[in-house]
């Protein structure tokens, strides 16, 4: 690949031109609000020149409902020799084009599956996609040489390309990214109306269910009107265990004892099968999930305290698998969560106290 197109310079569309850029592509920006496209371009994505002609992939980072208008229209103006685009949802775009009799051979749907709250060139970065699984959903007809192009796109993004039909896709991101999204929405509404006093008790737990949700509202309206369907019927389901679940705590209230012994027993199997579940998302790399243990450091509020502990852990030989920050509300301290593997928690935390960390169990 020389030379690409991207159509659309939001998050998705400027960061894959970022990482093409880096890797020594010609990149061409192109979007329905030309300042966008010149914020992009000014961020070192590519540039806002017209191609001269056909450029060798054109990829399209319009919202779902319309791809397939941006596609349509790049193919039959011969834009380039390969078309894919990078929607959330993959068998609706598909569809309509076929609807429109267009030859499909230079077409491939893809996803790449990452994304952040924010949204816009601005808030692109070339490794966006790096480590992250991009989602490949080719037919009998795709041509080979455009098969070979996503797969290169995807290489230079450092992405992890996964072969799936179209609509096993979007029954899959239904699950693992669209009702999410609106079950961390409709917990973050209760906090709307809630009495100040309650939201100042809020802790890590409650910031992790409702990170998502300070998405922007109209992607997302753009996303699931894209694929209704395998959502709402999630949600069914969610629905029906959540009534099960009412029931359960209302028979804890219950002053029968029976009746709290079978409100005990709902509870614990809505909680089990969710330890089943949480298990296998997998860990870090994609790999299987794996045991860690949690060494907690209350640090002050000041310039460079997670520089100095990752240096004292690595002065102490410990690798850091994951963090996480627990701020303290109201005050200017917090607890720095370090993840690391079982074998070497303990000395981590002795190599932590020697340099005069304060570990809190």
């Amino acid at each position: 690949m020389r030379t690409a197109l991207v159509i659309g310079t939001g998050l998705i569309g400027t960061s894959a031109a970022l990482a093409l850029t880096r890797r020594g592509v010609t990149v061409h920006l192109a979007d329905h609000d030309p300042e966008q496209a010149r914020t992009a371009a000014a961020l070192g994505a590519g540039t806002e020149d017209a191609p001269d002609g056909p450029v060798d992939l054109a990829i399209v980072a319009a919202p779902p409902a319309l791809v397939a208008d941006v596609l349509a229209d790049a193919m039959r103006r011969g834009a380039a020799r390969g078309y894919l685009d990078v929607a959330s949802v993959k068998g609706g775009p598909r569809r309509q084009l076929q609807a429109r009799g267009l030859d499909l051979t230079s077409y491939l749907g893809t996803h790449p599956m990452s994304g952040r709250e924010k949204s816009g060139p601005l808030a692109a970065t070339a490794d966006l996609f790096e480590g992250r699984p991009w989602v490949l959903t080719p037919t009998g007809d795709t041509d080979t040489e455009v098969l070979n192009l996503a797969l290169e796109l995807v290489s230079h993004c450092a992405a992890v390309p996964v072969v799936m039909d179209a609509d096993a896709h979007d029954r899959a991101v239904a699950l693992v990214s669209h009702m999410p999204h609106l079950v961390s929405s409709l917990v973050a509404a209760r906090l709307e109306h809630a009495e100040e006093s309650a939201v100042r008790l809020c802790g890590q737990g409650i910031r992790d269910v409702t990170r998502i949700a300070a998405s922007d509202p109209r992607m997302w309206i753009d996303i699931l009107s894209a694929n209704p369907g395998p959502v709402a019927d999630l949600l069914t389901e969610v629905a029906a265990d959540l009534e099960e679940t009412v029931r359960a705590l209302r028979a804890l209230e219950s002053a029968d004892g029976e009746k709290r012994r079978r409100g005990t027993e709902g509870i614990e199997a809505v909680l089990r099968r969710g330890n089943a579940g949480q298990v296998r998302v997998p860990g870090k790399h994609g790999t299987a999930p794996r045991a860690y243990e949690t060494v907690a450091v209350l640090i002050d509020d000041q310039p460079g305290q997670l520089a100095r502990i990752f240096a004292d852990a690595g002065l102490a030989g410990v690798n850091i698998e994951d963090v996480r920050i627990e701020h303290a509300t109201g005050q200017q301290a917090g607890l720095v969560q370090l993840t690391v593997e079982p074998q070497a928690a303990a000395g981590l935390t002795a190599a932590l106290r020697e340099r005069g960390w304060a570990i809190r169990q």
